[in-house]
């Protein structure tokens, strides 16, 4: 029986999301990914059952990591207005600094298939603990999970993505957003 490498493994995961961003889901097969990642589709065998179970544990890798991230970026011990400032930057930071992956994640989660497979995701999890937390502490207002995680978040993307401004000007923007969501979700103390 062969045995795993995880080189090999990396190399699938980046043709995968190679191939995703340029053909999208569909124009992705297992010939394709294992001709970029110079493996052979036996070999792409190995690592993952069939395609769709490459793309759900690809997904849901990458997910995680996103949310992660996020998660990783706070601390118990911040302050309110600071606990928002440091989410959606380190958000906006992630969109930048993983582009390519950001870009995967968002393309995989407007697929149903592969966004159902995700439901359980530790850091989405996690995240929506913190929001709970911050409810119960009456640190922001007694919102639902979700629109707290679009008010944070989607906003930023907009921002994050836009690239017909400046950096300077996307900052700008940013600055104002935190303080905008801030007036929007801080409790009144």
């Amino acid at each position: 029986m062969r045995r795993k490498d995880d080189e090999k493994e990396q190399r699938i995961k980046e043709a995968v999301i190679e191939l995703i961003l340029k053909e999208g889901i569909d124009g992705t097969s297992i010939s394709k990914i294992a001709r970029l990642a110079n493996v052979s589709p036996a070999t792409v065998y190995i690592y993952f059952d069939s395609k769709e179970d490459m793309m759900q544990a690809i997904y849901r890798e990458y997910s995680e990591d996103v949310y992660g991230y996020l998660v990783r970026s706070v601390s118990s011990r911040t302050d309110g207005a600071c606990l928002i400032e440091t989410l959606i930057r380190s958000y906006y930071n992630y969109m930048n600094e993983h582009r390519e992956i950001f870009s995967f994640v968002e393309q995989c989660s407007r697929c149903p298939a592969l966004s159902g497979c995700c439901g359980e995701n530790r850091g989405v999890a996690e995240l929506f603990d913190l929001m709970k937390t911050m409810k119960r502490e009456g640190i922001i207002r007694n919102y639902s999970d979700e629109n707290i995680a679009a008010i944070l978040f989607y906003p930023v993307k907009a921002i994050a993505l836009d690239h017909y401004t400046s950096e300077a000007n996307r900052e700008s923007r940013l600055d104002e957003l935190i303080e905008m969501i801030s007036r929007a979700l801080l409790a009144d103390r």
